[in-house]
């Protein structure tokens, strides 16, 4: 009965910290954007990753962040500014043309598109737990802030994109992650009841929105206090197999 009970847990599973290490895509990121922008656009290799460097600095810096996501009617609009202010702000730098703002996104998702599939930063044994738990029977949807096409390419990457049902970001309900509502919303386009969802975040923030929504939570973590908000507790997603079978 125990383990009956443990398969009808849906799995949401954040990326960035969870399933993947963001301190190694950074260095990652910033070799790959040279090798892809500099035979189309001209500049030095190295002027392009620190170009990537310092403006995603910028734009992820906490303030201007929030500041950018409120400026947004909708998320599609958002993400079209954020790839445009991405590459024009990187060609500025390197001190080439900025192309035109259409070709100019277009060129930005082709290398996000590139680029993602190419990152290995996956934790120790994620990927491992991610396809034992898929052939155990569980079902798998991401719970993230990075949007569908930026996951497909990490997970397709991972060699795990057919363990996920479908991969929930802001796009796909056109909501940020930054509140209760963005799980509201993937719970019920998922058509998983709350209760039945077992989301799997490195956030204390989003692990309380989660909680707040009605689902279990496990927070995954190694170097903070366990948050208050989660059920569970794991140091690595590598881990969740073993919590599945032995405590849920």
């Amino acid at each position: 009965k125990k383990n009956e009970r443990m398969k009808n847990y849906t799995l949401f599973i954040d990326d960035g910290g969870v399933m993947n290490d963001n301190s190694l895509r950074g260095p990652q990121w910033q070799r790959l954007v040279s090798e892809f922008f500099v035979p189309r656009l001209g500049g030095a290799p190295s002027a392009w990753a620190q170009a990537n460097f310092t403006v995603i600095t910028e734009i992820m810096e906490p303030a201007a962040w929030k500041a950018r996501m409120e400026a947004s009617p909708d998320y599609l609009s958002f993400d079209r500014t954020y790839q445009y202010d991405w590459l024009s702000r990187m060609c500025a730098i390197v001190g080439v043309p900025t192309p035109e703002r259409e070709k100019c996104i277009a060129l930005a998702d082709e290398a996000t598109n590139l680029i993602t599939r190419r990152v290995r930063s996956a934790f120790p044994g994620v990927v491992e737990a991610i396809r034992m738990l898929h052939s155990s029977g569980y079902t798998f949807y991401t719970a993230s802030a990075e949007p569908s096409y930026v996951l497909e390419g990490y997970l397709e990457g991972m060699d795990v994109l057919h363990c996920f049902t479908r991969l929930y970001g802001p796009d796909l309900i056109d909501m940020h992650k930054n509140g209760v509502e963005y799980y509201e919303r993937i719970f019920a386009e998922a058509g998983i009841a709350p209760e039945n969802a077992l989301v799997v975040d490195d956030s204390p923030s989003a692990l309380r929105w989660a909680t707040q929504a009605g689902a279990h939570t496990v927070h995954v973590t190694s170097t903070h206090a366990p948050a208050e908000h989660a059920k569970f507790h794991i140091g690595s997603l590598a881990e969740l197999p073993t919590l599945l079978a032995e405590c849920v």
